[in-house]
């Protein structure tokens, strides 16, 4: 049987992107091992492969990437191991440094050196000289969205292949109601949800529409670098009444709520070329969860809710705007109804399975 050793540094827990990779591979006869972090509030796994989740020395900052890019480089180098999945930039180095025979995939999640959080900084350069170096030397390499594809063709002249982050079918239960979520019956129920609501991504705009939305109720669903200044914000301008925010769950768990809420918010802002080209996975959900989206006008995200008119995009993203726009909802229950429909069939039109059978054929296809 041949072996896969699939990486990330995260804690394994919320990752469906690397979970589909990890079930696609099992399903091609591989012996998969999915290869991790764990955290302080790390969920427990349960996995129909294998999984190792690394305790690291340093939580966060160029000492963690250097433990566990060493760590990382010498489990790889021991292990007999036929095929290495690399997950970001952040594991390419030590994917590559110890490949040797083997076959290498790197699957770009985002555009990892235009994040935000680099901007400015001196480990920007440093992630740059490392992407620059193996980039080129690449023979497969995977991204979410056709629009990093294209850069990363102009930049470097590879060939990337698309593979979105359309969720795989999944049996999401029985519907609890409100009440069993302890959900008010009466509201309107936004939600933005997931793993990286960071800076720059709408969620304090989110936060401060609610002042003007009293008959509203927003779930913030997940965790982030934002959350310690979204509780902050909640506290201060005294919407807890309105606010709800939900740490990271289990993926039907999350669904759960999503599956309850009138609206999902996408609003990634057009600061950096990470979230201009931004695809998130919360966008599929919203629509596998039956409701629509409101949306910033970013060329992918907006791209797709214009082509299945599923949702609502604004200009910008701004606390009144967004407050106007659901208000706007809220008084026309026809056009929620119209947008609810669009968005059960842009669930069927986009389909996980054909991504599913799309990223099969790239890994039958290696050389």
């Amino acid at each position: 049987m041949p072996r896969a050793i699939v990486c990330v540094t995260n804690d394994l827990s919320t990752d469906n992107r690397v979970h589909r990779t990890c079930v696609v591979l099992r399903e091609l006869g591989y012996e998969v091992v999915l290869v991790g972090r764990v955290l302080p509030g790390s969920l427990p796994l349960h996995r129909p492969y294998g999984t190792k989740r690394m305790r690291l020395l340093f939580p966060k900052g160029a000492l963690f990437y250097a433990e566990y890019n060493l760590r990382l480089f010498l489990l790889l180098l021991f292990r007999r191991v036929d095929l290495i999945v690399a997950n970001d930039l952040d594991t390419l180095l030590a994917c590559h440094l110890a490949k040797g025979r083997r076959k290498l995939v790197y699957d770009s999640h985002e555009y990892f050196t235009e994040v935000p959080e680099l901007e400015g900084r001196f480990a920007r350069k440093v992630w740059l000289a490392i992407e620059r170096w193996i980039f080129p030397k690449l023979r497969t390499v995977i991204t979410v969205n056709g629009s990093i594809a294209r850069e990363y063709k102009t930049r470097y002249g590879n060939e990337v292949a698309v593979i979105r982050n359309i969720p795989m079918h999944r049996d999401l239960g029985p519907l609890p109601s409100r009440a069993e979520l302890d959900l008010p019956q009466d509201r309107f129920l936004l939600i933005l949800q997931g793993s990286g609501i960071n800076v720059q991504r709408g969620a304090e705009e989110a936060v401060l529409a609610m002042k003007e939305l009293p008959e509203a109720m927003l779930l913030l669903v997940g965790g982030g670098d934002a959350w310690p200044v979204l509780e902050r914000m909640v506290k201060e301008h005294d919407l807890a009444d309105r606010i709800r925010l939900v740490p990271r769950m289990p993926y039907e768990r999350m669904m759960q709520y999503t599956r309850n809420a009138d609206l999902g918010l996408s609003l990634d802002k057009d600061t950096n070329l990470n979230y201009r080209f931004s695809l998130p996975n919360k966008l599929f959900d919203y629509f596998r969860a039956h409701i629509p989206a409101l949306v910033s006008d970013l060329p992918e995200v907006a791209g797709v809710v214009r082509e299945y008119e599923a949702g609502i995009v604004i200009p910008h993203v701004d606390p009144s705007l967004i407050a106007c726009e659901v208000r706007a909802l809220m008084a026309d229950p026809q056009h929620r109804d119209a947008l609810r429909q669009k968005a059960i069939f842009a669930a069927s039109a986009l389909d996980g399975e054909r991504e599913k059978d799309a990223l099969k054929a790239l890994f039958q296809g290696l050389d």
